[in-house]
């Protein structure tokens, strides 16, 4: 653990006093902080993600404000970060730099999130310019990789933007010899609303799309939904790959469908964030520990 996160551990209080004081103690953390490869041991993954709030993604099931507490949620990813089983997390910057500061990300993989503007329900949902890090930021924190979503919507002039834009990302992470994971959905407007095309044609389009983007795929690695035909769908790639935890409603049902798929080639782990960080019986480190025994 970091000097930094040695005098805040544990206080939120004192990490809003050190932000409004020497917010540069962030940066030097960044420096100080023990980092890991990507892959070493059995060259498996178990990420947690957090990247949900910026999104304005507020909501886990049936609850429409349960990540409204950043305390709580800083609490549920330390949780999740404890158990040895768990490699490390995607956030943003302003909760991976919390979780610096907790001294939480010794030794742990950390992957930036670049975001997106287009927000969940807003009249600009498909404008996905990129709002978060960048390849130079993560760079700089010695982070191990970036992601970015690529959301393709045929009947969306906006979308060749976003795609340009994750092309421009891949190879700038790649120029820093840094993973750039690439999350894609073909994705239409229903009543309004974007809906992501989950059947496993459309997540095969969207596979081959994606990967094609920027000028080398040398450090690429793909996040990808459990869908049905998953085998067939993990055939049109051979990059690494995470796997998508989502936010299903029967987490019994979705564990038993990542179990499966983990046996799959170029499948090396899970990413998930509010299926494990939320769990119905809000025992974090038990939903952890079973994913993680999945994993391994």
């Amino acid at each position: 653990m970091s000097e930094f996160g040695a005098a805040v551990c544990g206080d939120y209080a004192a990490i809003t006093d050190l932000r409004a004081a020497d917010p540069g103690a962030i940066a030097r953390a960044w420096q100080e902080r023990v980092t890991r490869p990507t892959v070493r041991g059995d060259g498996r993954l178990m990420i947690v993600a957090a990247d949900h709030p910026a999104r304005g993604a507020l909501a886990v099931g049936s609850r429409p404000t349960a990540m409204n507490s950043r305390i709580d949620l800083l609490d549920r990813l330390r949780a999740a970060l404890a158990d040895p089983g768990v490699d490390g997390v995607l956030a943003t910057a302003d909760i991976l730099d919390d979780l610096l500061l907790l001294g939480a990300l010794d030794d742990k993989v950390v992957f930036s999130s670049f975001n997106r503007g287009g927000l969940a329900g807003s009249a600009f949902e498909l404008d996905d310019r990129m709002t978060g890090a960048t390849a130079a930021s993560t760079a700089a924190a010695k982070m191990n990789g970036g992601k970015m979503l690529c959301r393709i919507d045929l009947d969306d002039p906006s979308t060749v933007a976003t795609m340009v834009a994750c092309a421009q990302a891949v190879d700038d992470l790649a120029a820093h010899g840094l993973i750039a994971m690439l999350e894609p959905f073909l994705s239409t407007r229903v009543d309004g609303h974007v809906r992501n095309d989950l059947s496993p044609d459309a997540v095969i389009k969207s596979v081959h799309i994606s990967q094609g983007l920027g000028s080398t795929s040398a450090y690429t690695w793909m996040k990808l939904p459990v869908v049905d035909e998953m085998d067939r769908v993990m055939e049109s790639t051979t990059l690494p790959t995470l796997l998508l935890g989502g936010d299903p409603a029967d987490p019994d049902e979705a564990f038993a469908t990542w179990e499966k798929a983990l046996t799959l080639p170029s499948v090396r782990g899970l990413i998930v964030g509010r299926t494990l960080l939320y769990p119905h019986d809000d025992d974090v480190s038990a939903a952890v520990a079973t994913a993680a025994r999945m994993v391994r």
